[in-house]
């Protein structure tokens, strides 16, 4: 049974304030937020599941602050949406039959595997406001990256961010505000795909993660704020920290 004492209450919503405020920044929160809903007495694979309430909740408030600002793109948003969508179903019929100690691995391979391309190729990144963006069809690696984000994210969440952003800023040439804004709907959409399959599975406890949804609903409104706000330098090296602080976090786990 979880903890819901007033110190684990508050741990698991100050957690969901702060990841919701990095996820709408960059990515990473959910290395957060599992381990305190561990804390709280969640299995790994409850946690993991329970986790995608408070995803789901913070993209839905982050999205709808950078759709109210004119930030959200729209022109290829379908087409960007249906790989991760095909991908998600996958992603989250494997966390079913696959062993959950994959987990550390394919979340340190990619973490360390992004880092390093932030670090030799930070160029990739570096796309004004107003820059026009490709679209999918024009693009022979943006499908399988969105694909892979949708199998990675069904199946591990922690740092799917991060693909996506190497999927829109890197392979669509999307600017970092617009591809965060991008980033959210199509973490919504694989999201409430995973979380389906994981009610399904009874996998999900609802306590925990309304309690860690509506903090990072707030925490999310908050980033969506500095995002807009803040500069694209400064966004660039936010994102390389928490890059390099989600590698560190698969390291140790």
């Amino acid at each position: 049974m979880p903890d819901y004492s007033p110190s684990m209450i508050v741990l698991v919503a100050v957690t969901g304030l702060v990841a919701g405020f990095i996820n709408t920044l960059a990515a990473g929160g959910s290395n957060l937020t599992i381990p305190a809903l561990m804390i709280m007495g969640l299995p790994a694979d409850i946690a993991n599941a329970t986790n995608r309430v408070g995803v789901m909740m913070q993209s839905v408030g982050g999205l709808k602050g950078f759709h109210a600002l004119g930030r959200l793109p729209r022109d290829d948003l379908p087409a960007i949406l249906l790989p991760t969508i095909i991908g998600s179903v996958i992603g989250s019929a494997l966390v079913v039959v696959l062993s959950a100690e994959l987990l550390k691995p394919l979340l340190l391979i990619t973490m360390i595997s992004l880092t390093i391309i932030m670090l030799v190729r930070p160029h990739d990144l570096n796309h004004a406001h107003g820059t026009e963006a490709l679209r999918v069809t024009e693009s022979r690696t943006a499908p399988w990256l969105l694909f892979f984000a949708g199998v990675y994210g069904g199946f591990v969440q922690a740092g799917v961010g991060f693909v996506l952003i190497a999927a829109l800023a890197g392979a669509l040439r999307y600017d970092l505000v617009s591809a965060t804004a991008i980033r959210l709907a199509c973490t919504l959409v694989f999201t409430a795909v995973a979380l389906v399959i994981f009610i399904i599975d009874d996998l999900v406890m609802w306590i925990p993660g309304l309690i860690l949804g509506v903090s990072s609903m707030l925490g999310a409104s908050i980033g969506v704020r500095v995002a807009i706000n803040v500069s694209p330098k400064v966004l660039r090296w936010f994102l390389l920290i928490m890059t390099v602080c989600a590698s560190v976090a698969a390291l140790l786990s």
